[in-house]
């Protein structure tokens, strides 16, 4: 008797893939908008998907929401890509650091749902660790090596200074004093040179 054929992964189609992205723009604004108990109707309607389709690529809530995540999380170190070409290493710097900002004060009502479904998967949090850690050093690796930043910070720490600014998240005008914060942090790490 031969061996049964192994059965080869077949590539998705075109409008499944489509539709998958359309999915994760929708479920991006609408549970930005809505928080943790955004539908999940709601995220089909604006994605103009049937309800089957949705659970077919994300069969459960927290499944979008780690989608959603994640790819968020890609973005940011597709930018920090981006910005390894900017002239001023310690601009390209804060233009990475601002836009974590900015992902954050979109996802407040995200934030929640998001924490329930890191705290439930270390793949999650690790994950997203790793790539902002790897995105970010890019970035400080270049300052550093333009003389411009001291090189007894690590990108570790300046992602866990950027977190920590980021806690207090539900006080009116937060964004405001977050950019300022780091502002200040980042010209503490710059380096001083004589005259």
């Amino acid at each position: 008797m031969g061996e049964a054929e192994p059965k080869i992964a077949r590539k998705p189609r075109a409008d499944a893939i489509r539709n998958r992205e359309r999915v994760l723009d929708a479920a991006k604004v609408v549970f930005s908008a809505g928080g943790p108990d955004a539908s999940l109707e709601a995220v089909a309607r604006r994605a103009g998907v049937g309800i089957g389709t949705l659970y077919r690529h994300f069969p459960t809530r927290e499944a979008l929401f780690e989608a959603v995540y994640r790819r968020e999380v890609d973005q940011l170190g597709d930018f920090a890509e981006e910005l390894k070409s900017e002239p001023d290493p310690v601009k390209a710097l804060r233009r990475w650091l601002g836009a974590n900002v900015d992902l954050v004060s979109t996802k407040k009502g995200m934030l929640a749902a998001l924490a329930i479904a890191s705290y439930g998967s270390s793949d999650l949090y690790a994950y997203s660790f790793e790539r902002l850690t790897r995105a970010i050093g890019l970035l400080l690796a270049r300052a550093v090596e333009a003389g411009e930043i001291r090189d007894d910070v690590s990108a570790e720490d300046l992602l866990r200074a950027l977190v920590g600014m980021c806690y207090l998240h539900d006080q009116v005008g937060w964004q405001a004093n977050v950019v300022r914060l780091m502002d200040v942090f980042v010209d503490g790490l710059l380096v001083r040179k004589p005259g």
